[in-house]
């Protein structure tokens, strides 16, 4: 029984201490790093729950303390990750114009890791879904030459932005690219890509495409720049609030972070993975790692035709697809507004992300 409360102590204090440090208002790579794994965590808590069960342990004190945090801890984590399953209801409303095609938009975002030398397998994907818009991150110019080789005809319009740095970007279109922009918001080597295009229905939509550094003991010491990007657009489509807007990208962030919420009450814009399922695209190669990190926002005037994770690339990360269709019928203003400091904390992110400061306080809630 020993061996069994010696696994139940240990799990429990991973899961309870992972639970607490992403209360620390600080944006270090260790405290922001426990936002990702919230349904690992809810897991690794039941498990504890089950062993300290299982080991029979006498004193009812002790029993009911343990017992009383673990489930507190597993219900906080469930709670943070419901409105990422079905059992939620949905943010953005499903399609009702499928026949109408005029106002229909698809698109595929793959980070393909730069490694990666399957560029058969991103080119077949990308025939089989057969996209109207194709962002590609992690894209040097090596995997630049083999996607012309294999993509350039159906995909005339493009924004290549070749690096080596990991943070590589390039942006296929079928429609014809309005004003596209390269911009370094935060940081001199991590592009974004801002453009804009017409439907067949002539309604104009704005394009941003991000790829911000995520907070790792290799990459980013803190999720300072980051924050500080996904702040800095949300603000840029916050004013903005009568276009129709996508933004789309590798985040290097999970749907339920705080800087991700923040994201979506500064822009107003939908998750189309609430009441949907999380669509977890890493880690492809480890079934029991995984979260979401690629991400699509959308304003509210656009609905969902579909949405999926694609097959396995050879990357670390799945590909992405979704069909929206512009129906402002439907629009009933569903998305989020600022709370009260919302707009002071993403101020304040943003500057300290320009002056390129880490180990910064994180001053609002989730």
């Amino acid at each position: 029984m020993i061996i069994l409360r010696i696994i139940a102590y240990t799990l429990g204090i991973i899961g309870v201490v992972g639970t607490l440090l992403p209360f620390l208002r600080y944006d270090d790579w260790w405290i922001r790093g426990f936002d990702y794994p919230r349904q690992q965590l809810v897991v690794i808590l039941a498990g504890s729950a089950l062993f300290w069960g299982l080991s029979r342990h006498y004193n009812p004190t002790l029993n009911w303390t343990v017992g009383i945090i673990l489930t507190v801890a597993a219900v906080y984590q469930a709670y943070r990750i419901y409105p990422y399953t079905p059992l939620h209801g949905k943010d953005a409303r499903n399609a009702e114009r499928i026949e109408q095609t005029d106002g229909h938009l698809s698109l595929m975002m793959s980070n393909v890791l730069q490694t990666n030398k399957r560029t058969d397998l991103v080119i077949n994907v990308v025939k089989e879904q057969n996209p109207d818009i194709l962002l590609t991150v992690e894209t040097n110019e090596w995997w630049e030459e083999k996607l012309m080789e294999g993509l350039a005809e159906d995909y005339p319009y493009r924004v290549p932005v070749p690096l080596e740095n990991l943070y590589g970007m390039h942006l296929w279109s079928k429609y014809e690219l309005i004003d596209p922009q390269v911009k370094y918001r935060i940081k001199d080597d991590i592009p974004s890509i801002d453009t804009q295009i017409k439907l067949e229905n002539g309604r104009t939509v704005d394009l941003h495409f991000l790829h911000p550094m995520p907070p790792s003991p290799t990459e980013a010491y803190a999720s300072t720049g980051r924050d500080a990007e996904l702040a800095m657009v949300g603000l840029e489509v916050r004013d903005k609030p009568d276009r129709t807007t996508i933004v789309a990208g590798d985040m290097n962030d999970v749907a339920w972070s705080h800087s991700s919420r923040l994201f979506q009450r500064l822009s107003g814009l939908l998750d189309p993975r609430r009441g949907r399922g999380m669509f977890s695209t890493f880690h492809a190669e480890y079934s029991l790692l995984r979260w979401p990190l690629d991400h699509v926002f959308h304003s509210t005037d656009l609905s969902v035709i579909e949405l999926k994770r694609l097959d396995y690339v050879g990357s670390d990360h799945f590909p992405v697809l979704i069909k929206l269709s512009y129906e402002p019928q439907q629009d009933e203003n569903q998305g989020e507004t600022p709370e009260s400091d919302d707009l002071e904390e993403a101020d304040k992110t943003i500057d300290m992300g320009k002056r390129k400061e880490d180990n910064a306080v994180i001053e609002g809630g989730d």
